[in-house]
């Protein structure tokens, strides 16, 4: 029996595909640093900043001065623009998402929420609209583990007092977060609805696996 639905939050609840983009190409551009030499020094950050280790500001600095081009507005134009970009996100959601979280609270299931994130992105979903419907909001930059680690994934469990068996996880298949939650013992199921196959949407369609093409067909899967 199906006691807890546990999400990913990027292209499962929140899309970046529906807004502008922010990403480090943009980033580079803002700073007049040649997308490259930008890339070299910001890629290697990419763990340390999903598991706590360094937060946006910090990373940014140190490009900047690194790069010869470093002064205090610079960094808090992009620090302000990244972090905003990230907010506008929960200002295109897809329109069952909500009402799909509603009839989940209205059946007494339990909501978790697992998500590979930055410093700048744990604030935002703090601050979001979504942040109340999760009982056990697990955010990879506060608890120093990331997906596909399968402690990350206990540890919801946990803080939702479930067995694997007790839950169906819903992702749209990046970080090995589907095969992992397999081999938990939990039901899992596809987010396609935000997928768009032929564009720079870095995940597709996964064999092998349920799939739900809108939120609310989530429910049929409980």
């Amino acid at each position: 029996m199906i006691k807890a639905v546990i999400f990913d939050m990027y292209e499962t609840l929140v899309t970046h595909y529906e807004c502008p983009l922010y990403f480090s190409a943009e980033i580079a551009q803002d700073a007049g640093i040649p997308q490259e030499r930008f890339q070299v020094l910001w890629r290697p950050t990419d763990h340390a900043r999903t598991v706590g280790e360094m937060t946006l500001e910090q990373v940014i600095e140190d490009i900047l001065r690194d790069s010869g081009c470093y002064s205090e507005e610079l960094m808090n134009r992009i620090v302000s623009k990244r972090k905003g970009t990230k907010e506008e996100l929960f200002r295109h959601l897809h329109p069952e998402i909500i009402p799909m979280l509603e009839q989940l609270k209205a059946q007494d299931l339990q909501i978790g929420l697992i998500s590979n994130c930055f410093s700048e992105e744990a604030e935002v979903i703090r601050d979001s609209v979504l942040f109340p419907y999760f009982d056990a909001p697990c955010l990879s930059y506060e608890l120093g583990m990331k997906k596909p680690d399968h402690n990350i994934f206990r540890y919801c469990m946990d803080r939702l007092s479930v067995e694997p068996e007790e839950c169906l996880y819903v992702g749209d298949g990046g970080s090995y977060e589907l095969e992992t939650a397999t081999q938990l013992g939990m039901k899992v199921v596809q987010a396609l609805w935000y997928i768009k196959e032929g564009t720079s949407s870095p995940v597709s369609r996964k064999e092998g696996f349920i799939q739900a093409e809108t939120p609310l067909e989530i429910l049929k899967n409980i």
